[in-house]
Order: structure tokens, then sequence, then C-alpha cells
């Protein structure tokens, strides 16, 4: 009798990386980070940016120079959503980042109203 492990319940190399990087926190609420939530890096935390982890400050390297969308930040770094919103949240947390909401869906432009506005254009200005 020898105490082997299992091979099925071993975890593959792609998923440790995955939960080091995420350092064991929890996805933050579907809400909080939405694709399209706008995220840019604070002014003058490039002291503390140094301490931060390589994943993480690749992410800071990428919103320093104005907002990007937190799905942008994903396909720019190459991380999985869940792990960018999870980094960002502990960004946020830390103060080293600025997150804009995306605005709420009640407040969103008709879109009748910007085709007839849209028309008009061409009307007056052709197209």
């Amino acid at each position: 009798m020898h105490d082997e492990p299992d091979g099925e319940l071993e975890l593959t190399s792609a998923l440790v990386p995955l939960f080091v990087i995420a350092k064991g926190r929890a996805l933050p609420a579907e809400n909080e980070y939405e694709h399209t939530t706008l995220v840019t890096a604070r002014e003058g935390t490039s002291a503390a940016a140094r301490t931060l982890s390589p994943e993480a400050r690749a992410v800071m390297d990428l919103i320093a120079e104005g907002f990007l969308s937190v799905a942008e930040v994903s396909g720019y770094t190459r991380l999985p959503l869940g792990i960018v919103r999870i980094l960002l949240a502990q960004m946020a947390d830390d103060g080293l980042i600025f997150v804009r909401n995306p605005a709420p869906r009640d407040q969103r432009a008709d879109r009748e109203l910007l085709t007839a506005v849209l028309d008009g254009l061409k009307t007056r200005f052709g197209a």
C-alpha cells in the first residue's frame, strides 16, 4: 500500500501559475469590473508599483498612459479576464489605479435617436 497521488487529482501546470498570480484571491463581484470598465494608473504610483508581481507591473505599465477597458487589458496582457479582474481589484484596494465604471444601461444613448442624427448629418453634409 503505497501513498501514491492519484493522477487525476494533480493540478496541471497551466492552473498553478494562475492561482499564484491571483495570490488565492477570489473574483470580485461581476458588476465591479465589467468588460467595459475603464482603468488607468494614478499619478505618483510608480514607486509603489515596483513591489507588484510581474503580471501586475505589466498591467500598470499598460494603463500608465491612459484609460483602457478591462477587456483590452486582458487582451494585451494575454491573461484570462478573471485574473485581470483580480489584479485590478488588488491594485484598486492599494490605491494604485483609478476605475471608471461604464455608463448604466438606462443612461446610454437611444439607438433610434443616434440613427436619426446620423441620417440628418448625411442629408445636410452628404455622405
